[in-house]
């Protein structure tokens, strides 16, 4: 009998730029279903940025039908202004899933790094190349897109297969 997939979306935040990718993981394999980002623009006031982010996420998980969500964790930001507009575009990346009723998970960037490529200090362009060689077929566009396929990869490797660690 073969074994349903179960599709994941994973999510990078950002109040600039989000990223999302989705895979489907069936028995041992993941497939590469769907990737991009979404745009607010920084001349609009914060609180409609965070409604395009939430209406872009939102159509994105109406298009896609994911069952669960993987969000990457923020670093700890230097410039306190920044970091709580960065949270406030996380609440959106956490939020919006829940709302759909997908259980979502959070992912730490270091170890994100560390499952997809084996390194937990990995560079932007390590983790884009190793997505390339995991997803064949992927056209994540940019390395928001392919950090987002990154959480969802290790959403699958530690909550799926936590045996093949």
């Amino acid at each position: 009998m073969e074994q349903a997939a179960i599709r994941i979306i994973g999510i990078d935040p950002g109040l600039r730029t989000m990223g999302w990718g989705v895979i489907d993981a069936r028995g041992s394999s993941i497939v590469y279903v769907a990737s991009g980002t979404i745009h607010s623009s920084d001349r609009k006031p914060l609180a409609l940025r965070l409604r395009e982010l939430h209406e872009g996420l939102a159509t994105v998980i109406s298009e896609h039908g994911p069952m669960e969500a993987a969000v990457e964790e923020t670093f700890v930001n230097r410039d306190p202004q920044a970091a709580l507009k960065l949270g406030q575009a996380r609440g959106i990346a956490l939020a919006v899933p829940a709302l759909a009723g997908l259980p979502v998970a959070e992912y730490a960037a270091n170890l994100i790094k560390k499952t997809v490529t084996g390194t937990g200090h990995a560079e932007k362009r390590q983790i884009v190349m190793m997505i390339r060689t995991l997803l064949p077929g992927s056209d994540a566009q940019g390395a928001d897109a392919a950090d987002a396929l990154a959480a969802a990869i290790t959403h699958t490797r530690l909550r799926l297969w936590p045996r093949n660690l």
